[in-house]
């Protein structure tokens, strides 16, 4: 089934799709915004850091119990309200931005860390919205059709979320700060008004589980299927090493590439273009390769991009690289979620797929502060500038070791 048939044949997955692209609108132009943001209030690697560490530590504290509420409850209502919280978290930045004015002037750590409170409550919201979206897929599209439509829709979230949504942030922010935050509002009130829209058929199974039964019941399937939980700890080291690095990125792209918030957004957007093409490429490399050696393909990649990031300081170099890591990273994604959409059951989806995002999810806070307290140590013995590459080069050793470990670990029964 070509591409055009999926999404003129089937309405569910024409309205997810848009609303996905919507949604990553407003995340991709918060993922230039909100840093920015943050270095207007400091410049401190350590308190920038700390913003992305709480951003990502709701996978941490809340991905287990969020699989048992979305098992048992209402997967588009809780999409929906998580836009809706979304909405109402970015006006709240809007009146930081507004209270905090001039930005940049005084001592006070408040602002940052009112700002790092808004990027919790939005990342408490994303678990929700994110892993309801990702297990109501199979409700809506044949399974023969999974690694297609994944890829449709990480292709539509690539473009919106790194490819226009960046440039975009850059050109706002340029025009005034505030600017970026109205538009990202705008963007997950579409996506709200999408995911109201969609017509889910009935669950097989109605009868809700309490709380406990449910959760345990999760995490004993995913223990007795080695394989899902051997990629989620794999995951969980690469997104370590990529949240702490992406955290780095925007002091990295300021200070040792010297570029402006529209140049930083284009920076991002040549990354997002390797994630395009990834997502519509990705289902033929995964089905010429197989799942094995697209893995570790991509886990050579992941070496790649950040020793080239620890030891050059180009611009050229830096867009090439992120363009090939997006690629590999969406190649990794569309294997490793298929595969489980493929492969847990309907039921269980919900809770496995919580439970493989904790493994793999909730790692990113430790990176994000690991790598601001890395540059923060490093900077007086090595300089500024050679401890922002420190970040990288870390790294990629952990993502060496890692390639190592799935070149003699990692097979598929399947």
């Amino acid at each position: 089934m070509s591409a055009t048939v999926l999404i003129r044949g089937n309405r569910n997955f024409r309205l997810i799709l848009s609303a996905s692209a919507a949604s990553n609108l407003g995340d991709g132009i918060a993922l230039v915004a909100v840093p920015w943001l943050a270095t207007l209030l400091t410049r401190d690697p350590l308190l920038i850091s700390l913003v992305a560490t709480a951003a990502s530590l709701p996978w941490l504290l809340f991905a287990l119990p969020a699989g048992v509420w979305i098992d048992n409850g209402d997967r588009r209502q809780l999409m929906l309200r998580a836009d809706i919280a979304r909405i109402g978290l970015t006006l709240c930045i809007v009146g930081l931005i507004f209270s905090a004015h001039p930005l940049g002037e005084g001592h006070s750590a408040m602002p940052i860390i009112a700002l790092a409170l808004i990027a919790f409550l939005v990342g408490c919201a994303e678990v929700i919205r994110d892993n309801a979206a990702q297990t109501i897929l199979p409700a809506l599209v044949k399974t023969d059709q999974l690694e297609q439509a994944n890829g449709q829709i990480w292709s539509a979230e690539q473009v919106m979320g790194q490819f226009i949504g960046p440039p975009l942030a850059g050109v706002l922010i340029a025009a005034g700060v505030v600017l970026p935050f109205g538009v990202n509002g705008f963007a997950f009130a579409m996506s709200a008004l999408l995911i109201w829209l969609i017509v889910l058929p009935p669950r097989a199974q109605t009868v809700k589980q309490t709380f406990w039964p449910a959760f345990i019941e999760g995490l004993t399937w995913m223990r007795g299927s080695g394989i899902i939980l051997q990629l989620a700890l794999m995951l969980g080291v690469i997104n370590l090493v990529f949240t702490g690095t992406m955290t780095i990125l925007v002091l990295y792209a300021q200070e040792n590439l010297a570029l402006s918030p529209s140049g930083y957004g284009l920076l991002l957007t040549c990354g997002a273009a390797g994630g395009v093409f990834g997502g519509l490429l990705a289902p033929k490399v995964a089905k010429q390769l197989g799942m094995r050696q697209s893995l570790l393909l991509a886990m050579v990649g992941f070496v790649l991009f950040n020793l080239v990031l620890g030891l050059v300081a180009n611009v050229l170099v830096a867009a090439a690289v992120l363009f090939v890591e997006a690629f590999i990273a969406m190649l990794w994604n569309v294997v490793t979620v298929s595969y489980r959409q493929r492969v847990i059951p309907e039921v269980l989806l919900g809770r496995v797929n919580s439970a493989y995002r904790f493994f793999g999810w909730g790692a990113m806070p430790f990176g994000a502060l690991g790598a601001g307290a890395l540059v923060s140590y490093t900077e007086g013995p090595l300089g500024r500038g050679t401890a922002l590459h420190m970040p990288y080069l870390v790294g990629a050793g952990i993502c060496a070791v890692l390639l190592a470990y799935g070149w003699r670990r990692l097979h598929f029964d399947t």
